[in-house]
């Protein structure tokens, strides 16, 4: 396991600051399907003491990116085909439900906030897609709703979702696909007010990722 980029805390709120920084890494892939973490390790790597990063832990085990095993050790729950399966039909049925609220708010400025994210340049240190950036998509589209609720669900989605999301970016079929052909689908229906396309589209990358997680089912990726 190569070492997680967790990024440093605001030292004037550890407790949420911790939580937040380790919430951001499980989400965007920072950690694989049975992982092993320790609360020593992950303190050291955001520069704190264990009180803050425990109860930070405390928090992701409730919210399942976590197992707190008997021996005291973290694990990242490992992979599962049936939970796999389980989280694309709840995020296809949420997110769907998110965009729809969110294209009866949107206007023109929101789009072009959109298209702001989708224009900035990627971290060009990396070889695959560009997490951060793609986050910031789906979540800034989201947050449009004005939905609390089903944003924290999401959010919660996207924890459990991170492990896996690992998998993929670290998956040869990561190379052939085309990071923002549906998010650029995405921006074209809601400058048309379409929300069938726009549902299509969404589907559409979401599906993207899970055929890749079905191809590692298929062939699993060799240890590097």
């Amino acid at each position: 396991m190569t070492t997680a980029q967790i990024a440093a805390i605001d030292p004037t709120n550890l407790r949420d600051s911790a939580y937040r920084s380790l919430h951001d890494a499980f989400t965007r892939g920072a950690f694989a399907p049975g992982d092993v973490l320790s609360l020593r390790s992950l303190a050291e790597q955001l520069g704190t003491s264990m009180t803050p990063v425990r109860e930070a832990v405390r928090r992701l085990v409730a919210e399942g990116a976590l197992i707190d095993t008997r021996s005291r050790k973290l694990l990242v729950p490992a992979f599962d085909a049936r939970r796999m399966k389980d989280l694309k039909l709840a995020r296809l049925a949420l997110e769907s439900l998110i965009l729809d609220q969110s294209m009866s708010n949107i206007d023109a400025a929101g789009i072009d906030t959109l298209k702001a994210i989708l224009e900035r340049s990627s971290d060009l240190s990396q070889d695959g897609p560009d997490l951060v950036q793609n986050y910031d998509f789906h979540f800034t589209l989201y947050r449009m709703s004005g939905s609390d609720v089903l944003l924290h669900i999401i959010e919660a989605l996207w924890l459990q979702y991170g492990s896996y999301l690992n998998l993929i970016i670290n998956h040869c079929d990561v190379l052939h696909i085309q990071e923002h052909k549906f998010h650029s689908a995405i921006i074209n229906a809601l400058e048309q007010n379409d929300r069938g396309a726009a549902q299509a589209a969404l589907i559409g990358d979401i599906e993207q990722s899970f055929s890749v997680l079905q191809n590692y089912i298929d062939t699993p990726l060799s240890p590097t």
